[in-house]
């Protein structure tokens, strides 16, 4: 960041009136300035070198050199936050926004589209956000995570996967989607656990994690549903706007999804499935907090951790903010303090600590 107390903002649109509106809503903030704007990835990429502005805002798709290879490009020559901004719904449209958050995006806002007037509010709200969480960034983390060096997966399994009777539990927000990318495609397809993970996510964004994570990846990752039976060997992503917990049922443990409120503002919440988690396995479980603004997951991994679980948080040098972990730390729930690089492994060992313990 520079040393100027408003924080300068690029935005990157090939949209006239977009670079227009989004303009209007960061100067009406009072928050934050206006750098200058650029209407393609070539033109955002002179006017960083020339403005050097504390935050961008980068159009998805764009002609001549697309929001993609104008991230990479930011992140591996002059790294700074930049918010992702991503068209209509669609399958392409959100695979790419998912991509972008792995090269190192703090986060994405959805543009306006119908009625622009009906749509400024929650756009406003969505992009102050966003741009909030910019200033809390660790630009130090971005080229470590950048040169983490990534496990081969391991062969599919074979076979009928088994009811799970130990799990894995992950919270995250920003900076989540890179680090699960980190994390899930290490893990065995063998693996004698589920993993359920909570990411702080726009409803359908999160189908479209779940299927990239899963072609990454030996073990199997789809996005939750209602009423499935926890199995070994598959992660099961919270999907957006919807609370998931655990529950038993019919003599196994199974996903329970709901629309209760909002825990913390967010849904997907962690703390609920956490404290779920606690009362359904007990000590059979691991829990993990990742990269994220807020203190969701923090009470819970505490109730985790006092129902015998494994706290685990990611270190603060690692992660891009470091919220969420800290608060998990604080409240005595995060036992151990791991980079990122050692997720894996880490949760990996407390497993056979459990498996062992269990044969005991």
């Amino acid at each position: 960041m520079s040393e100027i107390t408003t924080p300068a903002v690029l935005v990157v649109d090939d949209s006239a009136f977009m670079r227009k509106l989004v303009s209007e809503l960061v100067v009406g903030s009072g928050e934050f300035r206006i750098a200058g704007t650029a209407r393609n990835g070539l033109d955002a990429l002179r006017k960083i070198h020339a403005l050097d502005p504390d935050i961008v805002t980068l159009d998805v798709e764009m002609p001549e050199l697309d929001g993609l290879a104008t991230l990479g490009y930011i992140m591996s020559e002059t790294p700074r936050p930049v918010v992702m901004l991503s068209g209509m719904a669609t399958g392409e449209s959100d695979d790419l926004t998912i991509r972008a958050l792995e090269l190192g995006a703090v986060d994405f806002v959805r543009k306006p589209a119908g009625k622009i007037s009906l749509d400024l509010g929650p756009v406003r709200d969505r992009l102050l956000n966003a741009l909030r969480a910019c200033r809390e960034v660790n630009l130090r983390a971005v080229p470590q995570l950048a040169r983490l060096p990534r496990a081969p997966a391991s062969a599919p399994s074979s076979g009928l996967p088994a009811s799970a009777g130990r799990v894995v539990a992950i919270a995250c927000s920003t900076g989540g989607p890179r680090a699960l990318a980190e994390i899930i495609p290490r893990l065995p397809a063998a693996l004698e656990a589920a993993v359920l993970v909570v990411q702080h996510m726009p409803a359908g964004f999160t189908r479209s994690l779940a299927e990239r994570l899963n072609g990454q990846s030996a073990i199997r990752v789809c996005e939750a549903e209602h009423g499935q039976a926890l199995q070994n060997g598959q992660v099961y992503i919270a999907p957006g706007g919807r609370h998931m917990r655990v529950c038993r049922s019919g003599g196994a443990s199974r996903i329970a999804l709901d629309d209760s409120p909002a825990v913390w503002g967010v849904r997907p919440s962690a703390d609920p499935l956490f404290r779920s988690v606690a009362e359904v396995f007990g000590a059979a479980a691991v829990g993990v907090v990742l990269t994220g603004m807020g203190r969701d997951g923090s009470a819970g991994l505490r109730i985790m951790r006092d129902a015998g679980a494994t706290g685990i948080a990611q270190d603060r040098a690692t992660s891009i903010i470091f919220g969420m972990p800290q608060a998990a730390v604080a409240s005595g729930g995060a036992g151990r303090v791991v980079p990122l690089g050692a997720m894996t492994d880490t949760i990996l060992a407390c497993l056979d600590r459990l498996a062992l313990v269990t044969k005991l």
